[in-house]
């Protein structure tokens, strides 16, 4: 793999040290609500959150696992889209992720009358949206999983992620995972790559 890039290198400092920050530290308790609420709630939602959620995480699990995806696979994309254009794919990817998240929870709340998906945290829509894009640029390129240990091609990975996520989140089979925010990310990625990256190379 190539060495960190700057962009990738940032964005791994800064979510990390917002995790420790905020849930081992005493400065913590009065950093006011960063996870995204349903815009609804007017009790708790801000429209800040629509930016502070990515980087928030709900466990060391959570944070270890994105950031080890962006670190792994990020710096292959900035280094072919460059660093303002990757900042732009990892943010708005985050941005469509919540969208999709949203809307999801619209149509529970319109059609059933209850909100039944909790805050929203952590960076992992914006990931896929780089993960995507990974497997749009490189869609042949091997890559070996850690579970299990074995190589596959890029492209087959960036699809068997959106089909768990789309089954998962049509069958509710992992509660408390949004899993169509990855979807929106997900989108967003592959649309920027394919749309805008790809073709300024052209």
């Amino acid at each position: 793999m190539p060495p960190i890039t700057d962009v990738v290198k940032n964005l791994i400092i800064i979510n990390v040290l917002i995790y420790f920050t905020v849930t081992l530290t005493p400065v913590g308790s009065i950093i006011p609500d960063l996870k995204l609420y349903f815009p609804l709630d007017t009790v708790n939602f801000k429209p800040y959150q629509l930016i502070t959620h990515m980087f928030m995480h709900a466990s060391p699990g959570h944070l270890f696992f994105n950031m080890l995806m962006l670190y792994f696979l990020g710096p292959y994309v900035e280094k072919y889209a460059g660093p303002k254009q990757f900042l732009i794919l990892y943010l708005l990817s985050g941005v469509g992720a919540f969208l999709a998240h949203i809307g999801i929870q619209y149509y529970q709340y319109s059609s059933l009358g209850v909100n039944l998906f909790p805050p929203a945290v952590g960076a992992s829509g914006a990931i896929m949206g780089v993960v995507i894009a990974f497997t749009a640029l490189f869609p042949n390129v091997k890559l070996f999983l850690l579970f299990p240990p074995i190589p596959i091609k890029a492209k087959y990975l960036g699809i068997g992620y959106v089909l768990i996520d789309l089954f998962s989140g049509i069958g509710n089979f992992q509660p408390g995972v949004a899993n169509f925010a990855h979807l929106g990310g997900a989108l967003v990625g592959f649309l920027l790559t394919y749309f805008w990256i790809k073709r300024r190379k052209w």
